[in-house]
């Protein structure tokens, strides 16, 4: 590592267990003790990254969930009884693959997609 490059020295303490597995990875790998370090890092980064990710929402939910919040608590909750009322009078529930597809099955009035 160059003192010139994108680096900064830190000091850390590690259980020596861990410290034990990452020499034996770098040892493995040819690389240094701290590419492992900044490798395991970098990988748990991503993976946190990841986890709060939006999950993939079509441009039809996202256009709901912020019409959704425009919305008091009290009318949420009207919204939510109106919908349990259409559901109980229909029997078995409509089933839908996106949100997309429930969207053109309401714009039909309720009938089959």
């Amino acid at each position: 590592m160059s003192s010139n490059g994108p680096y900064a020295r830190i000091a850390i303490t590690l259980p020596a267990a861990d410290l034990a597995a990452a020499d034996r990875m770098a040892k493995q790998q040819d690389r240094s003790r701290s590419w492992i370090v900044a490798e395991a890092v970098r990988r748990y980064a991503a993976s946190v990254d990841q986890e709060r990710a939006p999950h993939d929402l079509g441009d039809s939910r996202r256009a709901q969930l912020h019409r959704d919040l425009t919305l008091t608590a009290d009318q949420r909750v009207g919204q939510a009884e109106a919908t349990s009322r259409i559901t109980d009078a229909a029997g078995e529930p409509q089933r839908f693959a996106s949100f997309d597809e429930f969207m053109a099955w309401q714009r039909t009035g309720g009938t089959s997609p």
